[in-house]
């Protein structure tokens, strides 16, 4: 039995890998295959006969769309290290060759996997009644009204293209879909390459009306376009097809020293459009001609094709995820309104005076972080907003609200990180519109990301200035705000209003900041925090006193990081780890990890928070231990190369709401959990036979936080228990 309840067990006797050097670089686990081995544990989502249905096909979708993602960037670069002979071996001993080849045959395997997943949830759906139709199951009404949709909403923004001398293959996007044909003229059996690409504004699955009963049917593009050829190719019928869809590299190159930012930007977004063919899917054809040609005009090794007997685009799967049963999707939540904002019927100012308040989303509702800045914005006591924008929505309510303020003549700064992958595009049109409104517009360092998630407003009250600040572990975006688990810290702290102004400068003057009081800053001294914070753990232990660490991170790679811990444990810490995705600890090892323990949590909500706690010579949970938020992962490029925040925890409730409820209640998971063992593997964790396996995403659904609560106190909310199903 896997145990995963580390709040309430002792680790298990750790163990030596047959063959592992824990003096050498394979004491660590390679960032690569475990980020692959997260996406296994989301694929298994898909498989998981306790998630409801529809939510089981969007675990398919999500698993799909990582992967593509995964290729366009890390595998791209990986490629590019490899064709330069540049790249030298990772710190787990991998040269970029031999990391290629281990990522190759674990993705294919991976996408062996999504297909099988796959045929299993069609089968599925179709016993709940939601159908993907094959052409043979199409009736004579059904053909006949698809034609009409076909000739009204496909076939104008189609554009059929013959390939010869005359007609060169032509681009084709990343991520482009398309049908590669081999025609024949019907009138003297002449031949003809052809090539159909499909917009990215045709949706993959069309819902069918009509058929049998409350039956709810969809097909796929693929097969509307097989049925209406004729259509495109008037007088040939076809003797070979095949599709293929593209990944890119999208890694963007800036130029260092660019003069102008946005520019530079704007211009690299258009060499990302025209990047190297990483990875080219294909489904089989009779005629290996058809296949032969597209590999060899899009200029693909063969190493990089990856032959699909099923669906190509696993990523397209999110479309059939509807709302008509709700049996099959979720059980609806709604995110809790803070009773301490309620008490003070809205006034967010008035709630935060009272004493800090730490909001956890998306169980309270992000709604408050936009509130907060709208409400700044038409508060005529409000002197000046400063902000930092990484990811936000594409109508952002908060960059609406920095306009309104901007146009109220308020001072507002804006901190728009352009380097923020796979939104520079949103973040160039936002910047554009903040400076339109008149709002200060900084673009933050040409080497390093602004990843910090912050914001500070300057309110006049009476004759004092006072600044609230909000310090967050997730992006301002509302969207992602429903299904990320994040934390917002409110405080009118003056200590750390003054720390969060001195980041501000530091950002937008390179002013490096003097006398930080509760905030490290990377890449100055956030990781210096972390390593004393472990060094002093290390001490504690020696001298015989308790020793504990725990840690909530999305990834943790960094070899001086890694090296530390292993440090910390060898000397006796104990050191309980939730690390949602990327983990190069290998824990529980012989003389190497004793005491270290590594869970992941996968569930319906996304792992995104970053906490640590320092047991400070008390153990854990205790009222003395140092306890700290962040916007940095514990990575090389968290660490060192972009600006983000460590944010110690000083108020007494929010202390207790962070250590007594969200890390206990994580630790205690069993549900949702995965397990990390000496040998690199994830085992998903089990409960005895007859328990009731704790989640820890339902009791935060069902249970409110500790520093919102308001009147109605605080004294029953850690309580680490939820109802049944």
């Amino acid at each position: 039995m896997t145990q995963a309840d580390f709040l309430n067990s002792a680790p298990e006797a750790p163990r030596l890998p047959e063959g592992l050097d824990i003096t050498g670089p394979a004491r660590f686990i390679n960032r690569e295959l475990s980020w692959l081995a997260f996406n296994w544990r989301v694929l298994e989502e898909a498989e998981n006969p306790n998630v409801p249905l529809l939510e089981r096909v969007r675990f398919l979708s999500i698993s799909g769309n990582n992967l593509d993602e995964f290729y366009t960037v890390r595998v791209a670069g990986l490629r590019s290290l490899m064709r330069s002979g540049l790249g030298g071996p990772s710190a787990d001993g991998l040269t970029p060759a031999e990391q290629l080849e281990r990522i190759d045959a674990n993705a294919r395997a991976l996408m062996q996997r999504q297909q099988a997943a796959w045929l299993s949830l069609q089968a599925e759906l179709r016993g709940a009644g939601i159908e993907v139709v094959r052409r043979d199951e199409l009736s004579g009404a059904d053909v006949e009204r698809l034609e009409k949709i076909f000739l009204e909403t496909v076939f104008p923004i189609l554009t059929p293209l013959a390939v010869d001398p005359a007609h060169p293959f032509p681009f084709i996007a990343n991520r482009g879909f398309a049908m590669a044909l081999q025609l024949r003229r019907i009138s003297d059996d002449a031949p003809l390459d052809a090539l159909l690409p499909v917009p990215p504004q045709v949706p993959r699955f069309h819902r069918l009306k009509g058929g049998r009963g409350k039956a709810i049917r969809f097909l796929p593009l693929e097969v509307l376009l097989e049925i209406f050829l004729d259509r495109l190719f008037p007088g040939y019928r076809v003797s070979g097809s095949c599709l293929f869809r593209v990944l890119r590299d999208s890694d963007l190159e800036v130029e260092e020293e660019a003069e102008d930012l946005v520019r530079e930007f704007e211009t690299a977004l258009k060499r990302r459009r025209r990047g190297e063919v990483i990875r080219l899917t294909i489904t089989h054809s009779d005629n290996p001609d058809i296949q032969n040609l597209v590999t060899d005009e899009l200029h693909v090794a063969r190493d990089e094709v990856i032959p699909v007997a099923g669906l190509i685009g696993i990523a397209d799967l999110s479309e059939l995820v509807v709302k008509d049963d709700p049996d099959l999707l979720w059980p609806p939540f709604k995110p809790r309104m803070p009773e301490r904002v309620q008490d003070y019927e809205g006034d967010i100012f008035a709630a935060i005076r009272q004493k800090d308040m730490l909001l956890h989303h998306p169980y309270e509702t992000f709604d408050i972080v936009v509130r907060f800045l709208q409400q700044a914005a038409r508060d005529p006591n409000v002197l000046a907003i400063k902000q930092t924008l990484y990811r936000t929505s594409r109508d952002s309510p908060i960059v609406a609200a920095l306009c309104e303020a901007a146009e109220d003549g308020k001072s507002v700064t804006a901190l728009v990180e352009l380097k923020a992958r796979f939104d520079e595009a949103a973040n160039i049109r936002q910047s554009r519109q903040l400076e339109r409104a008149g709002a200060q517009v900084v673009y933050g360092f040409i080497d390093w990301k602004t990843h910090a998630k912050v914001s500070t407003v300057v309110r006049r009250e009476g004759d004092e200035l006072v600044t609230y600040s909000h310090f967050g572990t997730g992006n301002y975006h509302p969207g992602t705000a429903n299904i990320y688990t994040d934390l917002s810290l409110f405080t009118c702290d003056p200590a750390l209003g003054r720390d969060a102004t001195r980041l501000f400068n530091y950002i937008t003057g390179y002013a490096e900041p003097q006398g930080l009081e509760n905030l490290s800053l990377s890449p100055l001294s956030l990781k210096r925090t972390l390593l004393e914070g472990l060094k002093a753990e290390a001490a504690h232990a020696q001298a015989g006193r308790p020793a504990h660490v725990w840690v909530k991170v999305n990834s943790v790679i960094d070899a001086e990081i890694i090296d530390a811990l292993y440090t910390a444990s060898q000397a006796g810490v104990r050191i309980d780890m939730i690390v949602r995705g990327i983990c190069g600890v290998r824990p529980g090892v012989a003389g190497l990890s004793e005491t270290i323990r590594v869970k992941s949590v996968v569930g319906r909500f996304l792992e995104h928070s970053r906490i640590v706690c320092f047991g400070n010579g008390h153990g854990l949970p205790s009222a003395h231990a140092k306890v700290y938020i962040s916007s940095a992962d514990w990575m090389g490029r968290n660490l060192n190369r972009r600006v983000e925040t460590l944010v110690r925890i000083d108020n007494p409730t929010v202390h207790s709401q962070i250590v007594d409820q969200i890390m206990a209640a994580n630790l205690a998971d069993v549900a949702q959990s995965w397990v990390l063992g000496p040998d690199a593997e994830w085992a998903r964790a089990t409960a005895p036979e007859g328990a009731r396996p704790f989640s820890c995403h339902r009791f935060f659904m069902e249970n409110p936080s500790m520093s919102g609560r308001g009147r109605a106190g605080a004294g029953d909310a850690p309580r680490l228990t939820h109802s049944s199903d």
